[in-house]
C-alpha cells in the first residue's frame, strides 16, 4: 500500500464560523483572518494505492460551479486535482474508488464534472462510496444545511449507477487495510477512514478535526449540526489517538498535513506535525 497527498488548492471561510464559540482574539492567532474575517483553508484529499485499487478520499470543491458561487469562497493556489494526480503518474481514469467522507460541497464538488451541458461523474471508471443514512440526509436536506448539499454534486452520482453504500457499522471493513469510523456531530453519519499503513494507524479526520487549531475540545465549528455530539466524539477519538499514537491526516489545515496528539495537564494537545511523505 502507498498513500499520497492530493492537493486541490485553497478556499476561504469565515473564521468565526470555523471556530464557533472561541473568541477571535484567540483563534486569529491560530489562523489569521483577512480584512473580511475570512481564513484560508486547504482542500486536501488523499490517494490510497491498495493492491489493485486506487482509492481517492474526497474530491475537493471542483470547478463546475458558476462565478457567483466561487466568488463566495476565494479559491487560490496552483494545485488542482488533475495536476496532483499527474505528478504521481495517474489520471482521473485510473481511480477505481471515490470514498466520500460526506456530501458537503467542499468534499464532493470535484466528484462530478460538467461535460458540455451535462453533469457526469468526474472519475468515470470509479465506484463512489457513501452510506445510506448520510445519503438520505443529504438528498433531503434540512434548512440549515441545504446550502452545503448541492444536488448537482450529488444526484449525477446516483443517476450514473456508480453509487454504493458502506454498511453503517462502526469499524466497518472497507478493504483489508481500511476500516471506517462513523461520526454524527458535524453532519449525520460522516465517515472517517482508518488506514493501517507501515505499521501505523492513519485517521483521515475530515471535518471532525479540520486543523491542528481545532484540537482543544471546545474548538468546534459553527457549521456542525450537533456540536455537543461533536464534543463527545472528539473526546473519544482524540483520546484514542493519543493512546494509540494515531497519525491524524488533516483535510483543511492550510499548513499542516499530518499530526499526532498527546495527553497533557490541559487535556489533549498537539504533539508532532509532519508531511505524509515523511512517514
Amino acid at each position: 500500500m502507498n498513500l499520497y497527498t492530493i492537493d486541490t488548492g485553497f478556499f476561504k471561510l469565515d473564521g468565526g464560523a470555523m471556530f464557533g464559540v472561541v473568541p477571535k482574539s484567540i483563534w486569529n492567532k491560530l489562523n489569521p483572518a483577512d480584512e473580511n474575517n475570512l481564513c484560508n483553508w486547504a482542500l486536501r484529499c488523499l490517494l490510497i494505492a491498495d493492491a489493485d485499487r486506487l482509492i481517492l478520499v474526497d474530491t475537493g470543491i471542483g470547478n463546475k460551479q458558476d462565478a457567483k458561487f466561487f466568488s463566495y469562497y476565494f479559491l487560490s493556489g496552483d494545485a488542482t486535482m488533475d495536476g496532483s494526480l499527474a505528478k504521481l503518474g495517474f489520471s482521473r481514469d485510473d481511480i477505481t474508488d471515490v470514498f466520500l467522507t460526506h456530501l458537503h460541497f467542499d468534499h464532493v464538488g470535484g466528484a462530478v464534472a460538467r461535460e458540455g451541458d451535462q453533469l457526469a461523474p468526474a472519475f468515470r471508471n470509479a465506484t463512489y462510496w457513501s452510506n445510506e443514512q448520510h445519503w438520505n440526509w443529504a438528498v433531503n436536506p434540512n434548512g440549515r444545511e441545504k446550502a452545503s448539499f448541492l444536488k448537482e454534486n450529488i444526484m449525477p452520482i446516483q443517476e450514473s449507477g456508480k453509487l454504493k453504500f458502506i454498511p453503517l457499522e462502526d469499524n466497518a471493513k472497507f478493504t483489508e487495510h481500511i476500516h471506517v469510523k462513523f461520526v454524527y456531530g458535524h453532519t449525520d453519519a460522516m465517515m472517517l477512514p482508518l488506514i493501517n499503513y507501515k505499521g501505523r494507524e492513519i485517521l483521515y479526520t475530515a471535518d471532525l478535526l479540520p486543523s491542528v487549531g481545532h484540537i482543544p475540545l471546545p474548538y468546534i465549528m459553527a457549521y456542525d449540526m450537533f456540536p455537543m455530539k461533536t464534543l463527545a466524539e472528539k473526546k473519544i477519538i482524540l483520546n484514542e489517538a493519543a493512546e494509540k499514537n494515531y497519525i491524524l491526516y488533516l483535510e483543511h489545515d492550510p499548513v499542516n498535513e499530518c499530526c499526532t496528539v498527546q495527553m497533557t495537564e490541559k487535556g489533549i494537545r498537539l504533539k508532532d506535525i509532519f508531511k505524509l511523505s515523511e512517514l
